[in-house]
């Protein structure tokens, strides 16, 4: 058997309203769930991003999910799939918002990636498919 995708993705932030500024502001995710002070769930593409806030996503309120406790501390990564002309678009989008470009550059098997950091210091990529052979 074999997982057919991945449905979620977290991140873990250490101020979710600037994380909710730039993922919904300049990433332009749809908020599907919001939960104040605790995550903020956005949908992208056939799946999820969620934020965690990683010291109050552990806290169990009364009558809450029976959900086991998960989180990472430090910086995460998620990419982002995109074509070679929607990176470039990107590009241009991220910086005329003020956000530093970290690495740009053509992979051995000639897929492009983007690299730029979140408000917490999370690695997000805009790569193209052709990087792990998809389509």
């Amino acid at each position: 058997m074999q997982p057919s995708g991945i449905l979620e993705t977290a991140l873990y932030v250490t101020d979710l309203v600037a994380a909710k500024d730039f993922y919904a502001g300049i990433l332009g995710l749809e908020i599907i769930l919001e939960t104040p002070k605790r995550s903020i769930f956005f949908r992208c593409g056939s799946g999820v991003l969620i934020l965690f806030d990683p010291v109050l996503i552990n806290e169990r309120p009364a009558g809450s999910l029976p959900i086991p406790s998960h989180g990472a501390t430090g910086p995460g990564h998620v990419c982002f799939r995109a074509t070679r002309d929607e990176i470039a678009e990107w590009k241009s989008h991220l910086q005329a918002h003020g956000i530093a470009i970290e690495s740009e550059f053509d992979w051995p098997n000639g897929a492009h990636s983007l690299y730029f950091r979140d408000p917490s210091g999370n690695s997000i990529e805009f790569a193209e498919p052709e990087l792990w052979n998809l389509k």
